[in-house]
């Protein structure tokens, strides 16, 4: 049994739709969770309220109330990939990520985690993601570990101060294999949330997902991508690169929802997180940070 070290927090919703207790709200959330296995998390006291009071199976929805509750698994996979940070000061942490391995704890894992693998290497446990990559993408990552300047961090992403870069390697249309570098796509839509809830979908409506792409090398039907994202959706560049007829290379969710299985260390998605650059909003320096890393599939040929 793998325990998180430290609780995860989640707010309640603000609309109750028909909870009334917390745990009959926790047993929707989390749908493969059993509600006797909430019961004995309570009656461990590993949930609780933000303040520390305790919540038991009686205890009463409240809507936009902050939950606290420790993760546990039966067995958590193990990723054999290293990360590395790249930059350290008082306030912030820029790392490093291996494809395979979440930033936060999530599904089956909990202490396998960037964060956690963080906190036990610098020994500070007030730090904090202040984005997200998926599991399946490598590259940079952003970590405040100073509370009293993370609002500033946050802001930059909140207000598009900050400029990411991926790079993507896909299977060529017919067209882009003819056509001459670069190749250029402005890519405007709206993705929402789909079924299963961890999948996007791309559906009409008002635009929220903004990306410029650009495709820069080519080798045999291969090519290399080039991606930046203009706002953040979640899965927003899978589904844009989907959406030109060339989804990333070892996609599990795009097009097609793969069965869940092991983790395929051999066949990684081929996207990589590859910069990231911004004003600094304390020490007012531009910082431009660039990984390590590369996709394989584009440099093995």
């Amino acid at each position: 049994m793998s325990i998180a070290r430290q609780a995860s927090e989640i707010t309640l919703p603000a609309i109750n739709k028909g909870w009334d207790t917390v745990l009959q709200f926790l047993c929707s959330r989390f749908e493969y969770i059993s509600e006797p296995v909430w019961r004995q998390r309570m009656a461990d006291g590993k949930v609780f309220w933000f303040n520390g009071d305790a919540v038991t199976p009686s205890t009463p929805f409240s809507p936009s109330k902050r939950l606290c509750y420790f993760r546990e698994v039966a067995a958590e996979p193990v990723i054999p990939l290293s990360h590395h940070i790249i930059f350290q000061n008082d306030h912030i942490i820029v790392a490093d990520k291996p494809h395979f391995l979440p930033v936060t704890p999530g599904g089956d894992y909990v202490n396998e985690c960037l964060l956690a693998r963080l906190q036990r290497d610098t020994g500070i446990d007030d730090m904090v993601p202040v984005h997200r990559l998926d599991r399946d993408t490598a590259g940079l990552v952003l970590f405040s570990v100073n509370p009293h300047s993370r609002p500033a961090y946050y802001q930059l992403f909140s207000q598009g101060a900050i400029q990411k870069q991926y790079q993507a390697v896909a299977m060529l249309t017919a067209a882009a294999q003819q056509h001459e570098l670069p190749q250029h796509w402005h890519i405007e839509n709206r993705i929402e949330k789909s079924h299963p809830r961890f999948i996007n979908a791309v559906v009409p409506g008002e635009v929220n997902a903004v990306s410029d792409i650009k495709l820069v090398a080519k080798a045999g039907v291969l090519g290399l991508f080039e991606l930046m994202p203009r706002t953040g959706k979640t899965h927003q560049l899978r589904l844009h690169m989907l959406s030109l007829g060339m989804p990333i290379m070892h996609d599990n969710y795009y097009p097609l929802l793969q069965a869940k299985s092991l983790p395929q260390f051999d066949t990684p998605l081929q996207l990589l997180a590859c910069a990231l650059s911004f004003v600094d909003p304390v020490t007012g320096d531009v910082k431009a940070f660039s990984s390590d890393l590369k996709l394989s599939s584009f440099q093995t040929l």
